[in-house]
């Protein structure tokens, strides 16, 4: 017997899919008005409203390809089901917010396993992990990596600031220059700038069209671009208040080095997607 496609669904067929999701959106509104709310107050997470845009486009770029994939709905999706709505149960008990938005992860994936299989259940495993770029990390976990992050960007700015001439004295995260004191606070950490790069080269890797082993280079190379696009950040603003006093390193142009940080790393990236696509000899495409 031939499997059922997608493409071949009947309208009652859209609607039974319509009550499901429909349902899940009503199970986890609460939750993700909570993420809204994140996304406009944490300036760490602001770029989470681009998250479910992004994951819905992957999917919507795979349309043909799903319409035209068997439905070989398995029973033991259920498990995942049955876990991530345990997840969700325990944590919201225990008012855990990180582990309540991470159980919509594997409610998706059960959902999709017990309803169209473990064929599209692979071809949907990176846009439905791709959300958890927005979800907040817990502040204890952001805490740990933040600190030594600041530690390391203040060190290597000092060597830098150093290397072009100008006399700083560091201690821990702070910076002493001849005019004034600069301290490179959380915001300055290169954490932030980090977790969009991942996203960014993530959702880049998963567009390109050249082998798996250059997607995951191009995915890793946003660790070494995030640092070093806030080392440009933090000596640009050392060398600026170096010349004309702390005022320099306050309020909008502090702001507006963070805007700048951010397009040096996607320019970077988008550079080195561009080198990757001229020269596809590293294997076949693939998704």
């Amino acid at each position: 017997m031939q499997a059922k496609k997608f493409s071949h669904f009947s309208s009652m067929d859209f609607v039974l899919l319509a009550l499901v999701f429909g349902g899940l959106a009503v199970l986890y509104g609460e939750i993700f008005r909570g993420l809204v709310a994140d996304w406009l107050n944490n300036d760490n997470y602001s770029h989470g409203f681009f998250i479910p845009l992004i994951s819905v486009y992957m999917i919507y770029a795979m349309r043909a390809d799903l319409g035209n994939s068997a439905l070989r709905p398995v029973h033991w999706g259920l498990l995942f089901l049955v876990a991530g709505l345990g997840q969700l149960l325990v944590a919201t008990t225990g008012s855990e917010f990180f582990l309540q938005r991470t159980s919509l992860i594997p409610v998706l994936m059960g959902l999709i396993l017990f309803l169209f299989g473990t064929v599209y259940a692979a071809k949907l495993l990176v846009p439905v992990f791709y959300l958890l770029f927005m979800i907040p990390l817990p502040a204890i976990i952001w805490n740990k990596i933040a600190f030594p992050m600041q530690l390391f960007s203040t060190k290597l700015t000092e060597q830098v600031v150093q290397s072009i001439g100008i006399p700083v004295f560091r201690e821990g995260n702070i910076l002493h220059l001849s005019q004034t004191t600069l301290e490179v606070i959380d915001a300055c950490s290169g954490l932030r700038s980090l977790i969009t790069m991942f996203a960014l080269s993530a959702a880049l890797a998963w567009f390109a069209r050249y082998s798996t082993t250059r997607k995951w280079l191009l995915f890793f190379m946003a660790a070494p671009i995030a640092v070093f696009a806030n080392i440009i950040r933090l000596t640009s603003t050392a060398i600026l208040a170096s010349r004309y006093g702390g005022d320099v390193a306050q309020g909008f142009l502090h702001e507006f080095s963070g805007f700048v940080t951010f397009f040096i790393g996607l320019a970077m990236l988008v550079g080195i997607n561009s080198l990757f696509s001229r020269d596809r000899a590293g294997g076949p495409v693939t998704r």
